[in-house]
Parts: structure tokens; C-alpha cells; sequence
């Protein structure tokens, strides 16, 4: 209430409370921003500094709000993300809407909708650098993207992970941050009025830390938290 008032500039919850009653309270209270149909969320990966390949942080989205989404969802959600990715990284997102399935090896109703997803995405925003459907090493490895996915625009070189649904997106990054040895900063809220950001109950100190970094740089240079 004092973010939609005002007297703040943004929130963070979730310590003690479910993903579910935090993001509620975002939506019935600070409520969606003009123009955004399909509310979601990212974490922000940041690979070991010993990590012996790319050490660049990556996007992994949604993995905590939309559970089944549809094409419409899923384009709604690429563009979100490459936009937030582009704001906090201060870097060029290149998107890929994952599958099991590159560039129609696999027939599904799931493939399909990720397909289309990025059809619709292209064609809302055409200047974005964005692909799909495409597995993962095809979009980030550049020696398997050249055999599996040779007329991609990502060449093997995306930063930003767009997962078919909630279960492969909270599994995704979970594995990352557990046996990659990532560090997962989210879930970040995007496409409300203003900031709201959660927190998972497993946080440490240094996890509120760094989401209030990002809250405030979400807020904008002009509203300092």
C-alpha cells in the first residue's frame, strides 16, 4: 500500500510468505502497468566466477507465476523479458523460447505453442533478436547450434531463456542454482504499475540484498529506494 500511495517506491516480500499470497498482493494492490496483458516474473543467473565457460549472467523466465501459458503468454512474456534483461544488464537480449524440440525436430501441441509463441513475438517486435522453438544447447552452444539450428539468429549466444511452462522453468532454474553452482537473484515481478519483487523462503541476507539492488534499479534513477 505505500508503493501504490507513493510514500515508497517499491517492495520486496516473500521471506516468510508463499510466492503465491506475494504476488497477490502485488496485483489486487499496485495492479498491472497500461498496456500489459500477461504479468510474470524472471530470475536474474549469474555463473561462478570459476566457471570455465560463459560467465555473463543470464535471464531464465517465467519460473514462478505462469504456470501453462499459451503462444500469446508465451510472446508477451519473451518481450517482457528481453526488455527487463536490456534495462537491468544494460546489454542486447537474445532470446530463446526453449522446447525439447530445434526448428521442428519434434511434433507436439506444447512445440507448437512455443513456436507460435515466437512467431508472435517476432511480429510484435520485429528489432528483437529472438528464436525459438529450440533446445537448449541449441541456443547456447555455439558448435551445437551450428549443427542443429545453422539459420538461427542466435547462433548458440542467447542470454535470455524463455521456458515452455512453470514446471520446466522452476525445475530449470533450480538445477542451475544447485549443481551449476548459479546464483539465482528473483523471482523479479515484471509488467506491474510499479516495483514488487519476491523473495523465496529459502533466502539468506545476501539474497535480500541483491533484490533490493534490482528493485531499485527497476524503480528508475529518479526514484532511489
Amino acid at each position: 500500500m505505500m508503493v501504490r500511495c507513493g510514500d515508497a517506491h517499491g517492495s520486496i516480500g516473500g521471506a516468510v510468505e508463499t510466492t503465491a499470497a506475494t504476488v497477490r498482493a502485488a496485483l489486487q494492490i499496485i495492479g498491472v502497468a497500461p498496456g500489459v496483458k500477461t504479468v510474470s516474473s524472471f530470475f536474474l543467473m549469474f555463473p561462478p566466477e570459476a566457471h570455465s565457460g560463459n560467465t555473463s549472467p543470464l535471464m531464465f523466465s517465467d519460473c514462478a507465476l505462469v504456470i501453462d501459458p499459451t503462444a500469446k503468454q508465451l510472446a508477451d512474456i519473451a518481450c517482457s523479458s528481453a526488455d527487463s534483461f536490456e534495462t537491468l544488464m544494460g546489454d542486447t537480449a537474445r532470446t530463446a523460447l526453449l522446447s525439447f524440440s530445434t526448428a521442428g525436430s519434434a511434433r507436439h501441441s506444447s512445440v507448437t505453442a512455443v513456436r507460435e509463441g515466437c512467431a508472435l513475438a517476432k511480429a510484435a517486435r520485429p528489432e528483437l533478436i529472438i528464436d525459438g522453438e529450440l533446445q537448449f544447447d541449441a541456443a547456447f552452444v555455439e558448435s551445437v547450434a551450428t549443427r542443429k539450428a545453422p539459420d538461427s539468429p542466435l547462433k548458440g549466444t542467447a542470454n535470455v531463456f524463455i521456458f515452455p511452462n512453470l514446471a520446466a522453468g522452476n525445475i530449470g532454474y533450480k538445477i542451475a542454482q544447485r549443481l551449476g553452482n548459479m546464483k539465482a537473484v528473483g523471482p523479479i515481478l515484471q509488467g506491474l504499475n510499479k516495483p514488487a519483487n519476491d523473495l523465496s523462503r529459502g533466502c539468506s541476507a545476501e539474497d535480500v540484498y541483491a533484490l533490493l539492488a534490482v528493485t531499485s534499479v527497476q524503480a528508475g534513477p529518479d526514484n532511489p529506494l
